[in-house]
């Protein structure tokens, strides 16, 4: 079978043309809500002193040369994160920005190694930052419905209606409802018990390995979640269809960057968004102690150098401008190009990039 034609053969272009319009329409209208919100566009700068934390993923590294010909290690940076939370350290209320992303080792019908991510933050008087980043993201998927004309999204035989009602449900919710784990009793004292949380999973059938951490478990349990709520009653419409769903408060101990409950400390001031099974965002109540996502961060870092044999640098800048931001600060990282896809019905990331990188 001959190579299929690059993205820049005229017939291919044709092909993709409509959605690359359509991925333009979305973007617009994003942009004007927005706007109409006050909040500020900004750049985040790519080329960064450390690319960000997460133990898995894996980053693009370059070498600033200096003028008197010395180098310093420089990384693509895999989200904007960084800059975005120093800026609300400088005085900004509410920010947002589409920005290119490189994380590398990510290939496939949901991931490129370049991709384009809308994040944004808002910081201030309210109290309710964090429901209204909830709220936010519910009035995105709408936009982007209205910009193709498609409410029902589907993936992989999963269809969602973009504008129903969504489901709001805790992590430890959707475990005791789907598995009968209670994920409270896999803590002893607030530290996490492996063991425990291992025997939970062979009871549900998920095999686990001696080298596996707590976090490995719990993720293997995450992905099985993933693949069944949609049998909950809660999450269908009265045609059956797959409602948004808002899956709120992971475990602390994975998301060192969000702030702990005050209510119980185990779990993090964390949500993400599911539309047809589709991961599309990631948002946190943001943790401002610094020294608590310093020892969040080194811990990744541990992690990773674990298993991959490596680690990334933590940014002490930007660790000293958490401590200025604003208590209340919540903020959210979404997927543009998997927003884009659901809305008009593609079937790969490639089809909706303008010039993706080729395969």
């Amino acid at each position: 079978m001959s190579p299929p034609h690059p993205w820049w053969n005229p017939e291919r272009h044709a092909d993709r043309r409509s959605g690359l319009l359509a991925r333009n329409r979305i973007k617009a209208a994003i942009r004007d809500w927005f706007d109409q919100q006050g909040f500020v566009e900004i750049e985040a700068g790519a080329l960064v002193t450390s690319p960000g934390n997460e133990t898995h993923l894996q980053a693009f590294r370059t070498d600033l040369t200096c003028p008197d010909g010395s180098t310093k290690p420089r990384y693509l940076h895999t989200s904007p994160e960084f800059a975005a939370k120093r800026l609300i350290a400088a005085g900004e209320s509410k920010l947002f920005t589409f920005a290119p992303v490189f994380r590398n080792s990510e290939r496939g019908p949901l991931h490129a190694p370049e991709f384009t991510m809308l994040e944004w933050y808002r910081a201030g008087p309210a109290a309710n930052r964090y429901e209204m980043i909830q709220n936010d993201c519910m009035c995105l998927l709408s936009i982007a419905a209205a910009a193709t004309g498609r409410t029902d999204w589907t993936w992989r035989n999963r269809t969602c209606e973009a504008t129903a009602a969504e489901v709001v449900k805790t992590v430890p919710g959707l475990f005791a409802d789907l598995f009968g784990i209670d994920l409270q009793a896999s803590f002893i004292d607030a530290i996490p018990d492996r063991d425990g949380l291992a025997a939970a999973a062979c009871g549900v059938d998920i095999a686990c390995v001696a080298d596996e951490t707590w976090g490995d478990i719990f993720s293997k349990l995450m992905v099985e979640a993933e693949r069944r709520y949609p049998g909950l009653p809660e999450l269908r419409t009265p045609d059956n269809k797959e409602r948004p769903l808002i899956l709120d408060q992971f475990p602390a101990v994975m998301s060192p960057l969000a702030r702990p409950s005050p209510c119980d400390p185990r779990f993090a001031g964390r949500f993400e968004v599911f539309a047809a099974g589709i991961e599309l965002a990631n948002g946190f109540a943001e943790n401002t102690d610094a020294e608590q996502v310093r020892r969040g961060l080194d811990a990744e870092m541990a992690e990773k150098q674990r298993l991959y044999g490596e680690r990334y640098p933590v940014d002490d800048d930007f660790i000293a401008a958490l401590s200025m931001m604003p208590s209340g600060t919540a903020g959210c990282a979404l997927g543009f190009d998997r927003l884009v896809m659901l809305a008009t019905g593609a079937t790969h990331i490639d089809q909706i990039i303008w010039t993706p990188i080729p395969q």
